[in-house]
């Protein structure tokens, strides 16, 4: 229920920072202005008594961040990957966020998995342990399975996680609306649609059957990729509480000092993961978007695993190449395309100049690429990106949010391996493969056959299409004899241009195979 009432949650929400102390903390980390500092904390401090108190072993933030809910957790997970926004020391503390709160009891993790699967978990499993991992929805146990021997991650959602979110969620929107209230101006960055975004991606992570279904998508679209695993799903012993996958043995991603160790490259695996998000995204269109360092480890061969697909990112070919092309004109520094394509994607109003909005892009690409390598950020170039695009009247694209979270949480984890990694050169050949693969010759002859595969569908009813339209001439009546005429006018025309596609679309083949 989105009511007033969430009024009191917004108000404790201030007052459990201020009572934790977090408050002072994450604004210094973020260096928000001293004026926000001070009215921040004058506005809560009557009403900290209202706060939580948290768990006082934790520090301040992720103490404040556990108390008040999996939402707020999912915040602060973001915050742990971004150590050159928050400064190293918030970013270690926040990273128990990611793998490490409170489990619930093993009792009541075996007792989720008989109502799920219908069968007693000892019956099922030799080796059931307790939990190796927790985070904000769910928990992992270890098993072994009783018929095979083979290690299983038991994924068991929280018991109420759904009540719990939902809470959180009704409160983010009571925060939007009342965001569009006070600031009109705030309206274009569309805050509703953005939680809307988020509500949906909260749903399907709650929903173990959808992540089991993301896990052998995944699977299967990485299969020839080389450093990069993912693994497979059981899916007789998994359900909508409950999933079971097979083992990933390895180092945690998060862990730099056991990497080290184990004679890991930092640099060359920090490469890596950026490698694979960017193919991930503009090769598959479908791509992990919750790749912190609690789900990433590094096994002994030296390939990346990936688990916890909960929050996996979708994005069809026409947004990729709009993504590719903008992220491209910035590596090359062609402030012109960059803008010439905003407007022709209808991100930014047509009634804007196009050679200002250039210019303006320019002023927020060169100081970046004129920085040392190690503080050229993608998080930073977003950030003036979006100063930029809100002069020029752009509307909050909500299909970039998670592509542009994502981007960003990918950028921290690889920079938490090589601080002084150049996001621009690592990602240079990538992007550059994918727009000469996407804009190429070979591309044009792709999409042509696939507009010629959607036309053939209707092949098969040309003829009583043109039967019906011949027989419907006969009606005297002059209104639907001219109706009829037009009909018959755009149905031979599509055939005309059916004829066309399928020409030049053999045209292309010769030349491509034979030139």
């Amino acid at each position: 229920m989105r009511g007033p009432h969430n009024i009191l949650r917004l108000i404790r929400t201030g007052a459990t920072l201020e009572r934790t102390g977090a408050m002072p903390v994450i604004l210094n980390a973020l260096d928000a202005p001293k004026t926000l500092k001070i009215a921040a904390r004058l506005v809560v401090w009557p009403f900290q008594f209202l706060g939580r108190k948290g768990d006082q072993s934790l520090p301040p933030a992720p103490r404040a961040l556990t108390a008040m809910g999996p939402a707020y957790i999912k915040f602060g997970q973001i915050l742990s990957t971004r150590p050159d926004v928050v400064g190293q020391e918030l970013a270690d503390q926040l990273r128990v966020l990611q793998d490490k709160l409170p489990p619930f009891s093993t009792k009541v993790a075996k007792q989720s998995f008989k109502a799920e699967i219908g069968i007693d978990a000892d019956d099922v499993f030799s080796a059931f342990s307790e939990p190796v991992a927790a985070a904000s929805i769910a928990q992992v146990h270890r098993g072994q399975l009783r018929d095979t021997g083979h290690s299983v991650a038991i994924k068991v959602l929280r018991p109420e996680i759904e009540r719990a979110f939902q809470r959180d969620i009704d409160t983010f929107y009571f925060a939007a609306r009342l965001v569009e209230f006070v600031s009109p101006k705030s309206r274009r960055l569309k805050p509703m649609d953005v939680i809307a975004h988020f509500d949906g991606v909260v749903r399907g992570e709650l929903d173990l059957r959808l992540e089991s279904a993301s896990a052998s998508e995944f699977l299967a679209n990485i299969s020839q990729d080389k450093g990069f695993s993912v693994p497979s799903v059981k899916w007789s012993l998994s359900s909508r509480r409950v999933m079971t996958l097979d083992w990933a043995d390895g180092v945690p991603m998060g862990d730099t000092d056991a990497l080290l160790a184990a004679g890991h490259n930092l640099s060359e695996l920090g490469d890596r993961v950026l490698h694979m998000f960017l193919n991930h995204a503009l090769r598959d269109g479908f791509f992990h978007a919750d790749m912190h360092q609690g789900n990433l480890k590094v096994s002994s061969n030296g390939d990346i695993v990936a688990f916890d697909f909960g929050i996996m990112g979708h994005i069809d070919e026409y947004t990729r190449r709009v993504y590719a092309e903008i992220l491209f004109g910035f590596i090359k520094r062609d402030y012109k395309r960059v803008a010439e394509v905003h407007f022709e994607a209808g991100y930014v109003p047509q009634d804007q100049n196009v050679d200002e909005f250039a210019r303006a892009l320019r002023a927020v690409g060169e100081p970046i690429f004129g920085m040392d390598a190690s503080n050229i950020s993608m998080g930073r170039l977003l950030s003036y990106l979006f100063e930029v695009t809100e002069r020029f009247g752009m509307e909050t694209r909500t299909e970039l949010i998670l592509l542009q979270r994502t981007m960003v949480v990918v950028e921290g984890v690889a920079r938490s391996l090589n601080p002084q990694i150049n996001i621009w050169e690592v990602a240079r050949p990538i992007v550059e493969g994918y727009i000469k693969s996407s804009l190429g010759p070979v591309a044009v002859f792709n999409d042509l056959m696939t507009t010629l595969k959607v036309l053939a569908r209707f092949g098969p009813r040309l003829p009583t299409l043109v039967e019906q339209a011949l027989i419907k001439q006969s009606n005297p009546e002059p209104q639907i004899l001219k109706r009829n005429w037009s009909s018959n006018f755009k149905l031979f025309g599509l055939g005309f241009i059916f004829l066309c596609l399928v020409t030049l679309i053999l045209f292309l083949y010769m030349h491509i195979n034979f030139d």
